[in-house]
């Protein structure tokens, strides 16, 4: 094969590997183009998805307990250190249970009282009280 002959086939080899980078890139752009598109139509979808998965979690979370207090005070006045205590684990709605251990000298007694909707069933200690009450604002 002559020299001038050569110089033909690898320019045409050339020219036809040219023209084919140029048409595979067209086309590449042209899908990305349709994917991105295609995932921009379903974008609605999915957030609307997540808003109610959100919103399911919201209202399993408030039956969750998430209020939390513990009111420390001496139950007796000739003792100190204020190891008797009251404390209030309730969910969003009050409902829940106040615990209460007064320490005496000798023994130390523990009750447990249920609240419902921020009030107790039974008769409340002030501690209790303000147990429930702390856990309500600091929820």
């Amino acid at each position: 094969m002559t020299t001038d002959a050569l110089t033909t086939t690898v320019a045409v080899l050339a020219a036809v590997s040219l023209l084919t980078l140029v048409l595979s890139l067209v086309a590449l752009r042209a899908t990305s183009s349709r994917r991105r598109a295609a995932r921009a139509s379903r974008l609605p979808t999915d957030v609307r998805g997540l808003r109610a998965e959100v919103e399911a979690l919201r209202h399993e979370v408030a039956g969750a307990v998430r209020r939390l207090a513990v009111v420390r005070y001496d139950a007796f006045g000739d003792m100190g250190g204020r190891l008797s205590w009251s404390m209030a684990v309730l969910d969003d709605g009050g409902n829940g249970v106040v615990v209460t251990s007064i320490h005496g000298r000798s023994d130390a007694r523990t009750y447990a009282k249920s609240v419902v909707a921020w009030s107790g069933d039974q008769q409340l200690s002030p501690e209790e009280s303000d147990a429930i009450q702390q856990a309500k604002l600091d929820g």
